[in-house]
């Protein structure tokens, strides 16, 4: 028996059409699994499905919004009846806005809480809706996986990223709460964990890490230095810890938190 075998196991990704979450799905078709895109935009849907069926036919894509139930039970419905299954679930949606970040000249008083609220809905409810309404279905077969996207923002206080900080702590809570949930009314073959990248960078932080020249900024600098391997992650360093999740080799592991950090969360900084 192969324990790392993903070939016709049916993988929905939210965020699919990102940097971390497109990187993600290529891998995954690469190993022959069956991929489904969930996004909220149909053109950055449609070119990104169009882009990997270079890979593998096994692509498909769905437009919904991770936070609206209505509109993710239509999608499990349709996924049902077309693949007949879902095996795994990865909340890859999420990102931040400028109100809910504390900038360099503000102090923490001058926060947009509307704009915190959504960096909160977005990446709490954008995980803990979809692992419910897939996670339903998954429970009827009485096995699935989900695998949630944390952060080193939710275990470390990061400065100026309050709103992502509060809501990726919080995705941490819920994939530990979950995993108990479902394996002690479920059984052994539901599992939920999370895997919290380090510093990588993509499209919403470049400007905050990089300068125009490609030399790094301020901010750059300082996580470098508190980075032991003292670089940046690139993204297909997260496919190693997805496959394994994905997959009966971690068929025992369920509630936890894998850091993809470079030792940033294991320096004490000294």
């Amino acid at each position: 028996m192969n324990l790392f075998e993903l070939k016709d196991k049916v993988i929905l990704i939210t965020g699919g059409c990102g940097v971390l979450g497109g990187g993600i799905a290529t891998y995954l078709l690469e190993q022959q699994a069956t991929v489904i895109l969930l996004h909220y935009k149909k053109g950055p849907l449609i070119e990104k499905v169009n882009e990997l069926k270079t890979i593998s036919a096994k692509v498909f894509g769905y437009v919904c919004d991770v936070v609206e139930e209505q509109s993710l039970q239509k999608i499990a419905a349709e996924i049902i009846k077309n693949q007949g299954k879902i095996d795994v679930l990865i909340n890859a949606a999420g990102g931040n806005k400028p109100g809910a970040t504390v900038g360099i000249d503000q102090s923490v008083f001058e926060v947009d809480i509307e704009q915190f609220k959504e960096v909160i809905d977005l990446n709490l409810f954008g995980s803990i809706i979809p692992s419910l309404v897939f996670g339903k279905e998954m429970a009827e077969q009485k096995q699935g996986t989900i695998i949630n996207l944390s952060s080193m923002a939710a275990d470390r206080a990061i400065t100026r990223i309050m709103g992502y900080s509060a809501s990726k702590a919080a995705v941490d809570n819920f994939t530990k709460w979950m995993a108990v949930e479902l394996a002690q009314k479920y059984g052994d073959g539901m599992r939920v964990n999370a895997i919290a990248p380090g510093f990588f960078i993509g499209n919403q932080n470049r400007a905050l890490l990089t300068n125009e020249d490609g030399s790094l900024t301020d901010r750059g600098n300082t996580i470098i230095s508190n980075t032991p391997m003292n670089r940046f992650g690139d993204a297909d360093e997260l496919n190693g810890a997805i496959h394994y999740l994905c997959t009966e080799a971690s068929k025992f592991v369920t509630g936890v938190v894998i850091p993809i950090d470079g030792g940033f969360s294991a320096f004490s900084g000294v």
